[in-house]
């Protein structure tokens, strides 16, 4: 005899509630573990973002900092070390360093390595309560020791199994079934599972979503970068609150505060460094033209209608 509906949902019920029992235990051992052997992590450009995010993890480990600027005061107060960049040496070599976290404006950022490309998709400001739920985005890279610029068009030499040429005419076996993509993933992939620091922002709520930088920059164009081009465009005509201010006039202000408070070489970062975003801003143009024109063409009509009724 099969058992009821009632009696195999409960059976659901007490299996679902063992599952999660289980997953609770292992979120604590997991933190356990990572705790036990508190990481040591650098973080190079502690401007606004780097305090960001060196203050989440200095619960989780040693923190210490560096940058142009002198962070000395900020980083006591989050109980923090901090070092000048003129002697980064010093700043490698101090305390072992187990990872080095680049948080600094990609504009800024143009030397060529092994890349393992990350974006946390927020900040300070969308993530002031907690990083939980956020979405953090990732892809394990690495070609050839080359770093990609997306703004310029590389050629592939077909002639010899489509080998990627840089702006020196040099061939890069890039293809992703190569030995040396192949070496470097495997390499990035033991990197990702024995440095904590993924388990950091997972522990922090993060949801960890693996993306192709390809398919992340065709997103981003068409969010990121769209938000805060929007919102440099309303901020440059110096818009101000009212007293008749609708809920959807208070989300245009906040729009503006929140894209204007992070840094302009952020905002060219978004648009250098990815072709798509040329092509947002000549579909916002046209978008523009468009709408305007149906303005034009309904007041032209408009006023002939009047004129033949007179």
């Amino acid at each position: 005899m099969s058992p009821s509906p009632a009696g195999e949902l409960e059976k659901l019920k007490q299996e679902e509630a063992k599952l999660s029992s289980l997953l609770a235990q292992v979120r604590q051992q997991k933190l356990s573990v990572l705790r036990s052997r508190p990481l040591t992590i650098g973080i190079i450009g502690f401007g606004r973002f780097g305090q960001f995010i060196g203050k989440s993890f200095a619960k989780y480990g040693n923190v210490i900092g560096t940058s142009r600027s002198d962070y000395t005061e900020i980083a006591r107060e989050m109980g923090v070390k901090y070092m000048p960049l003129s002697d980064l040496e010093a700043f490698v070599m101090e305390d072992e360093l187990d990872v080095i976290v680049i948080a600094v404006s990609i504009v800024s950022f143009q030397e060529e390595c092994d890349i393992l490309c990350t974006h946390p998709m927020f900040g300070p400001d969308s993530a002031k309560h907690g990083w939980q739920g956020q979405t953090f985005v990732y892809e394990r890279t690495r070609i050839d020791g080359v770093l990609l610029d997306p703004t310029k068009g590389y050629e592939y030499d077909s002639d010899n199994g489509d080998l990627l040429m840089d702006e020196q005419g040099l061939s890069h076996d890039a293809h992703e079934n190569s030995d040396a993509h192949i070496e470097g993933m495997d390499r990035i992939e033991r990197l990702q599972s024995t440095l904590p620091i993924f388990s950091i922002w997972e522990e922090e709520g993060c949801n960890m979503i693996s993306m192709s930088c390809k398919s992340h920059d065709g997103f981003t164009a068409n969010s990121q970068f769209i938000t805060h081009l929007m919102g440099r465009i309303l901020g440059a005509q110096g818009l101000q609150a009212t007293p008749i201010d609708t809920k959807g006039f208070q989300s245009v202000l906040k729009l503006i505060e929140t894209t204007n408070a992070d840094s302009f070489d952020l905002f060219f970062g978004l648009y250098k460094f990815n072709r798509n975003s040329k092509e947002a801003i000549s579909r916002l143009k046209e978008s523009m033209n468009d709408v305007v024109g149906k303005l034009l063409e309904m007041e032209g009509e408009r006023e002939e209608h009047i004129k033949s009724c007179l």
